[in-house]
């Protein structure tokens, strides 16, 4: 992909639920891209149905191109309804926010999301894009996938968002390695204070790590008890959502998760 272009759909990257409209001098300045070039690109995109202008208001949203082919991909390969259903159900039966994800891009957009009804609870954004590097889920997802998307990864500046994020890429490597042997994802408080994230990988039908599925729940209340639960739960729930959605569960998640069943 050339840097124009790369650069232009970054900037989709920056509405979300939360911010649904962005005008032109806030997204060159997040993306550091000057504005008369971030114009142009918008511009483009407009054109493209995948952005629109919001009157003479100069702030831009999704378009309608987006919803279009949102409805192609879940008519093509349906999984939202299903993911919903598996998070509904893991919130209810932990009582923590359950939340799912599939890659996007150098990211992961969280595509569903049922948060606990608890009064101190984990809350996301729909369509939140969660970093590979210092999530429970990107690392789910970086530790099945193939060595060329991990080297990407692991070649560019790794932010750290909390003081426990690790950015060493060795220490990463390593850990990625533990993950493969366990078949889940922890993060301590890495992508954010105070939450403490665990997260299985989801598979395409050529056995790829497409996504993930977690639980999110406040540190201070979890426990070991509690953490036995949460992975028993999310690994009985990636492999019915991953072949339901007809993805294939690779051989080498199967042992890992074994073996955790079996401790």
């Amino acid at each position: 992909m050339s840097t124009t272009v790369a650069k232009a759909l970054s900037l989709l990257d920056h509405f979300s639920e939360a911010e649904p409209e962005i005008g032109l001098s806030e997204l060159a300045r997040r993306s550091g891209v000057d504005k008369a070039t971030v114009h142009r690109m918008l511009g483009v995109m407009c054109d493209a149905g995948l952005l629109e202008k919001r009157g003479d208001a100069r702030l831009y949203r999704l378009g309608a191109g987006v919803l279009r082919l949102a409805r192609v991909r879940e008519a093509a390969f349906p999984v939202s309804a299903l993911v919903q259903q598996s998070l509904a159900e893991l919130a209810a039966r932990l009582g923590e926010t359950a939340h799912a994800s599939l890659i996007s891009g150098r990211g992961l957009a969280t595509i569903g999301i049922c948060e606990s009804n608890r009064g101190s609870r984990v809350s996301l954004v729909a369509g939140e894009i969660l970093m590979l590097h210092c999530t429970a889920s990107g690392l789910a997802v970086l530790a099945y996938s193939r060595p060329e998307r991990v080297d990407r990864v692991l070649a560019e500046p790794l932010v750290a968002r909390t003081t426990r994020t690790i950015t060493n890429p060795g220490v990463l490597r390593a850990r990625l390695e533990e993950i493969r042997l366990s078949g889940f994802a922890e993060a301590d408080q890495t992508a954010e204070d105070d939450v403490y994230g665990i997260a299985v990988p989801l598979f395409d039908s050529d056995g790829e790590a497409t996504g993930a599925i977690a639980i999110a729940t406040p540190a201070h209340r979890m426990t070991n008890d509690l953490r036995q639960e949460i992975i028993t739960a999310l690994i009985a729930e990636a492999e019915r959502v991953t072949v339901s959605s007809g993805g294939r569960v690779p051989a080498t998640f199967r042992a890992a998760a074994a073996r955790f069943v079996q401790v």
